[in-house]
């Protein structure tokens, strides 16, 4: 026994709580295998990122935004921790009508028997003008939005909303279309030009950025299985096109309730195989944003 490799020993196990309850306890009391050693190092890489003065990119899909996860992200882009926020186009609808309206997420089953499944007049009328506005000022579609809300004088829930706040903390944030996917895009005032155009600046955008990941940065993907995994390869492709070979030597994480093959293959493995370091984090965004976000501020 003495002579045989084991893949675990003793002073790798868990420890129950003692007299100190803080947050760093916590996680000092986490056992040191597998995702929680992963875990760990990822609180590490999001504040050694933020120390060093480092890209910290986060990719948003809807469901992050449903579940009520604004505030923590918010409280990041305020501390200067995360430097590029990029999100599908139904977080994006989320976050604006939680910004309007205070609530969002209808009962999709219920509104397709009748036909009437994202057919709100207020949102698609709002969003869909901000775009062509977008389109006439050379605006993002993530800064359009912003700067449509911040001009709205009679909002719900403004410190709620990623956009807004983006917007008025001056931290870039962008919006990533997928044509006919949104239900936006059902509404008659919406422009297919004002669509391509603005989105298409906010992918160029999110590939300017990401020249700041470069030796320490960090990408994390929260709750995005398709587009936010297929639009950050190519937007690194060209970022590493522009800069010699660079970006590299950074950490990417995928944070989902399950696995998906893109976001393995297009967050975590494929850009960190000339350095780097990627990571599968597998739980509910409810539970596991706010540890990792309570984690980072507690290691800074």
């Amino acid at each position: 026994m003495s002579r045989r490799p084991n893949k675990v020993s003793a002073a790798e196990f868990a420890h129950p709580p003692g007299d100190d309850r803080s947050f760093h306890a916590f996680l000092d009391s986490l056992p040191d295998v597998l995702v929680a050693r992963d875990f760990r190092a990822v609180i590490d890489a999001v504040a050694a990122a933020a120390r060093r003065k480092r890209g910290v990119v986060v990719m948003l899909g809807g469901h992050v935004v449903k579940t009520g996860l604004a505030p923590l992200l918010i409280d990041l882009m305020r501390r200067d921790i995360i430097t590029h926020l990029a999100m599908n186009g139904s977080a994006a609808i989320h976050d604006y009508e939680v910004a309007r309206f205070g609530a969002t997420s209808e009962d999709v089953a219920a509104g397709l028997r009748d036909g009437t499944f994202g057919m709100a007049e207020e949102t698609g009328r709002g969003m869909n003008d901000a775009f062509v506005s977008g389109m006439q000022h050379a605006q993002g579609m993530g800064e359009s939005l912003g700067r449509a809300l911040d001009a709205q004088s009679a909002l719900s829930s403004p410190e709620l909303s990623i956009l807004l706040n983006a917007y008025r903390l001056g931290v870039p944030a962008t919006v990533h279309a997928a044509l006919g996917a949104e239900i936006i895009h059902q509404h008659p005032a919406a422009s297919g030009a004002a669509i391509g155009d603005t989105s298409h600046r906010d992918f160029r955008r999110l590939a300017a950025s990401l020249s700041q990941i470069d030796d320490g940065g960090v990408v994390l993907n929260l709750g995005s299985a398709v587009i936010m995994p297929e639009v950050f390869l190519k937007a690194l492709t060209i970022a590493r096109n522009l800069n010699a070979g660079k970006p590299k030597n950074f950490v990417t994480v995928d944070l989902d309730m399950q696995r998906h093959y893109r976001p393995r293959m297009n967050v975590v493995q494929r850009p960190t195989l000339d350095g780097g370091k990627g990571y599968e984090i597998t739980g509910h965004h409810e539970i596991m944003v706010p540890l990792l976000v309570w984690g980072v501020l507690e290691r800074l």
